[in-house]
């Protein structure tokens, strides 16, 4: 664990902010997340949700950053709708993050208190996909 925090990127929680309130309606799309790519671009994303386990809005980003040709993030946001603000990336997303973005840093936090963190100290002793990271050097 690195406990470490970093900067935070006001732009991104806005970001993520006003898709959610913009973008957000009803029981299907309830998160908005919002990522800074390494070369400063934002990238843009709100959940599915289905009650088969739809995926999660920072999941569904992943895909949508892919298909803009940003691979590499550095940051990232989850907001909830309604005004709910910064909301922590759950279990499972914490771990894909992590297997996708070993360095990537993640804003979490309520209100004025919100911080930076590196996603492994959200997951610590996390399970490395060690195939995967064998291919990635």
């Amino acid at each position: 664990m690195t406990t470490q925090t970093h900067p935070v990127d006001h732009e991104l929680i806005q970001t993520a902010a006003h898709v959610a309130r913009t973008r957000c309606r009803g029981d299907s799309h309830t998160m908005a997340a919002a990522a800074r790519a390494q070369d400063g671009r934002i990238v843009t994303a709100v959940n599915a949700y289905h009650f088969t386990g739809g995926p999660c809005a920072e999941l569904v980003l992943i895909g949508t950053a892919a298909a803009q040709g940003a691979y590499a993030l550095n940051t990232i946001v989850a907001v909830g709708d309604r005004d709910r603000g910064v909301v922590p990336p759950c279990g499972r997303c914490r771990q894909v993050l992590l297997d996708y973005f070993p360095s990537l840093k993640v804003i979490v936090g309520e209100g004025t208190r919100t911080r930076t963190v590196h996603i492994a100290d959200l997951l610590p002793e996390a399970y490395v996909w060690s195939d995967h990271q064998l291919d990635a050097e």
